[in-house]
């Protein structure tokens, strides 16, 4: 049991992804799809954070008095992803705003009947 509730950052991922999962899935509005996708990129980045953090392990900086380090790769490719993920989002939201134009709406269903119907 113990080993269970050690894990716990483990759970805010599994539950975080399981959140931004069914936001994406669930609604039909675009912005709100975009909320579900950013949850699910966070609880990734996470994952990632919590994998390269090493019990007893200090900054890779060389010294003596330093048995155990810690990988720094991890940290630097979420760096990278947060950036990335900042450009799709803003990419995202500026598309949004152009089918706010042309449909009238953000709705999902509206814009497939809108579609449907020419």
């Amino acid at each position: 049991m113990s080993t269970t509730l050690g894990l716990y950052n483990y759970w805010i991922v599994i539950f975080l992804m399981m959140v931004g999962f069914y936001v994406v899935i669930a609604h039909g509005n675009l912005i709100k799809k975009i909320v579900g996708l950013n949850i699910f990129q966070t609880s990734v980045f996470i994952l990632y954070i919590t994998m390269g953090k090493v019990a007893d392990g200090a900054a890779p900086i060389l010294d003596d008095s330093v048995t155990s380090y810690s990988n720094p790769l991890p940290h630097v490719l979420i760096l990278t992803a947060i950036v990335v993920g900042v450009a799709t989002t803003a990419l995202a939201l500026a598309l949004i705003v152009r089918i706010k134009e042309e449909y009238g709406t953000i709705e999902e269903d509206e814009i497939h009947s809108q579609d449907e119907s020419l």
